[in-house]
């Protein structure tokens, strides 16, 4: 019995061995895999104009997605609507071998030295939401129908109109902005009586917006409905408007169907905007930007749709989040 006893002690420590010999193989296999992984993962280098919107927090979160489901390496910087830190940090990416640029530019009209030496790099660029000027040096842009956007709300600013003081909100620096603002005022223009009473420069942000429609006010301009480029100004214009008791008398606009926007336009205290898709944006992009490292066939334009939100309908977009 003893002998026996014996017998299963060295078989059961032969067992124990036999297993930490294989958990240190797996162990040690594991990490020269994960090594060789990240030797061979491909850098994505991403720079939107601004972290501060959610709207590309939501784009950067599905082309994270992507990016570590094929075993590749995400780079972000946020320039922080810095035209000089954006070529900066690109500059930086540059240097680190990425392999593909995704971009959304903060000045649209800088960006085509530093583009040019990626494109002499033969870095693939990406660039989503807002266009570059020199689209030649782009692999593919990927933006909503910025004009139609501006365009739909506009004609649905005819049907609640039939004259207005006009103020614009704009962000001259990014190419969307502008095509959203062209847009609106290519429809209203229709109307002779709604007259553009000032144009104010905000960079699309409520930290502008606010303060800027605030000195508005304080000089006496006399406006009665304000379009922004984006909900991000139209909630810094209703919060201005709301401190100088001004939100019941003047109209706001917007676009991006942001949910602080649906959630105004639901209280009554916006009249409509624009619905974008940044989820789709991000996926698009992440197909694309895997096409052209795969040597695929890639488009090189791609407009994604745009949808008019007002109270009657904004149910349907979910007021707590993006569509």
């Amino acid at each position: 019995m003893k002998k026996i006893n014996k017998y299963l002690i060295w078989i059961i420590a032969g067992m124990w061995i036999l297993f930490f010999l294989l958990f240190a193989f797996f162990i040690l296999n594991r990490n020269d895999l994960s090594a060789r992984q990240k030797e061979h993962a491909r850098l994505i280098g991403a720079s939107y104009m601004t972290m501060n919107n959610e709207f590309y927090e939501i784009i950067n979160e599905q082309i994270s997605e992507r990016v570590e489901a094929e075993g590749d390496q995400l780079i972000l910087r946020d320039p922080a609507l810095n035209s000089e830190r954006q070529i900066e940090q690109i500059e930086g990416m540059l240097d680190m071998g990425i392999d593909v640029l995704l971009l959304t530019p903060v000045d649209w009209d800088t960006l085509t030295p530093v583009l040019k030496k990626a494109k002499e790099q033969g870095v693939y660029i990406v660039v989503v939401d807002s266009n570059v000027k020199d689209e030649s040096l782009v692999d593919c842009t990927i933006t909503s129908d910025n004009y139609t956007a501006g365009h739909i709300v506009g004609e649905y600013f005819l049907t609640q109109c039939e004259e207005a003081k006009l103020i614009v909100m704009r962000h001259d620096g990014a190419k969307s902005g502008q095509d959203r603002v062209q847009g609106f005022l290519d429809a209203v223009s229709k109307n002779e009586k709604i007259r553009v009473v000032k144009e104010i420069e905000c960079e699309g942000q409520l930290e502008i917006a606010m303060p800027r429609l605030k000195n508005a006010i304080e000089r006496g301009v006399a406006f009665d409905n304000v379009f922004c480029l984006n909900d991000l100004a139209a909630v810094g214009v209703v919060a201005a408007l709301d401190e100088y008791d001004m939100i019941d008398d003047v109209d706001v606009y917007g676009v991006d169907a942001s949910p602080d926007s649906k959630a105004l336009i639901n209280e009554g205290m916006m009249k409509a905007t624009a619905a974008q898709f940044p989820s789709q944006i991000g996926r698009t992009a992440s197909d694309e930007i895997y096409r052209l490292l795969e040597g695929k066939e890639n488009t090189k334009k791609i407009l994604t749709p745009v949808e008019l939100v007002i109270k009657e309908n904004v149910e349907k977009y979910g007021v707590d989040r993006w569509q």
